[in-house]
């Protein structure tokens, strides 16, 4: 398998002012295979700690944190001589060794001529519990999500299609569209995290693919008794069970009542932000304008709550693999909104930060919109066959916005202020919007 970070793991090593990196993702979306990728292909050496592996190393950061102590201390235990150009030093589950992330901004003002890489998950908790302070401006941040669409593509299908994509030829693409949304519809239900793309790729066994899916959501259950506080953990496990339902309203604003009768806000706030830094759900917040920065126009009260992968959602809801063979269904099951789903993590693989709007009257609603070249970019989901665009109309109208977004099944067509992108190419909208 390639990850497009790969990419930008090799731009940070060459960069002339490289700060210490962390690797922030939710457990399972390969942080760790890409790691060791990252080390083979570009150091001679490589030092990995797993300080879940090995909790005895967490001593490393006992103490003093000078980082010439701590290279020494790294050289002594592993054998080693560290030469800081040709050595990769990877601090996998940081989490499990809170110093050690404060350890970073140490080496960034003191040794920045080491190459380190920490990774983990839950960071922002650990953190917390051990009264620790996050290295704010003293590190460089990459996120991690499940595989997108091209990297799946890449996957199970092989390189030129992956990079056709990704070159936005849409004249080339049009004469294999058809290929293109069976391609969907199996991401849609096998989803990005790498172990079942991988077992998918290898076998196309959308069963086995739903087993792989059932024991990642079993692990992430587990963690929620193991690392979240006592009091929280039912309601998380409330929270995070109502995503399909959510998910599947017409409106799909995130509704608390919906969790139990009286539910309120202040009573799984707590518990919503542990999972949201867990990094298995993320909050698309709504704003009140259309106007950039997006983040100026944020409306606390309302919000829609993703899942961290089309495939985990669709296990959770009890989707059956067999629907990818009922024509175009999996698009519309749920009320679209495992197609929602996709274009919200498609748009966070991106680098994208995605809101939504709805009017004050509730008579329009973009399912999305994103910050673009200095002005905002709406964007409406279509996974049935009406195409008609009402409310990115009104939208367009009275913010006066001279570019809005269709995504739906449908072809490539450019209309001006409406440009219709195929769900398959909603990946490159920056290129084609």
């Amino acid at each position: 398998m390639q990850r497009q970070l790969m990419d930008e793991l090799i731009a940070w090593k060459s960069r002339a002012n490289r700060k210490p990196l962390l690797l922030k993702g939710a457990r399972q979306t390969g942080k760790t295979w890409l790691l060791n990728e990252f080390a083979g292909q570009q150091y001679q050496n490589v030092i990995r700690f797993d300080f879940m592996l090995e909790p005895g190393a967490r001593s490393l950061f006992d103490g003093s944190l000078d980082p010439k102590r701590i290279i020494s201390q790294i050289e002594l235990l592993r054998g080693q001589t560290i030469t800081p150009t040709d050595t990769l030093i990877i601090f996998d589950e940081i989490q499990e060794a809170p110093r050690g992330i404060t350890s970073l901004k140490y080496f960034n003002e003191l040794a920045p001529e080491y190459h380190i890489v920490a990774a983990g998950s839950y960071m922002g908790l650990a953190l917390r519990r051990e009264n620790e302070s996050f290295p704010v401006g003293k590190i460089d941040q990459l996120a991690m999500r499940p595989m997108g669409f091209v990297e799946f593509v890449r996957a199970v299908d092989g390189d030129p299609l992956a990079d056709a994509i990704l070159a936005a030829d849409m004249d080339l693409l049009a004469n294999v569209s058809e290929k293109l949304e069976r391609l969907l519809k199996e991401y849609l239900v096998v989803g990005g995290m790498p172990e079942v793309v991988s077992a998918f790729a290898a076998s196309h066994d959308f069963i086995e693919a739903r087993r792989l899916q059932q024991q990642i959501i079993e692990a992430y259950e587990s963690d929620f008794g193991k690392h979240a506080p006592a009091r929280i953990v039912e309601r998380m496990r409330l929270v995070w069970k109502s995503l399909p339902g959510q998910l599947a309203k017409e409106n799909k604003k995130f509704v608390y009542g919906a969790l139990r009768p009286g539910a309120r806000a202040r009573d799984f706030e707590e518990s919503l932000q542990w999972l949201m830094d867990y990094g298995i759900v993320h909050k698309v917040p709504r704003v009140s304008a259309l106007r950039a920065p997006l983040t100026s126009y944020e409306d606390l009260s309302g919000f829609k709550l993703f899942c961290i992968d089309t495939g985990i959602l669709g296990a959770l809801s009890g989707l059956t693999p067999a629907i990818v063979l009922n024509g175009p269904a999996v698009f519309t099951e749920f009320k679209g909104s495992l197609t929602e789903q996709y274009v919200a993590q498609e748009l966070l693989l991106q680098g994208n930060t995605p809101a939504y709007w709805s009017s004050s009257s509730g008579n329009a609603e973009t399912d999305f919109a994103v910050d673009h070249a200095g002005t905002v970019l709406p964007l409406e989901v279509k996974a049935a066959e009406n195409l008609k665009a009402k409310s990115l109309r009104i939208a367009c109208e009275k913010f006066k916005l001279e570019r809005c977004v269709r995504t739906s099944l449908a072809a490539y067509r450019d209309e001006g202020t409406l440009v219709n992108i195929p769900l398959w190419e909603i990946g490159q909208i920056d290129k084609l919007a």
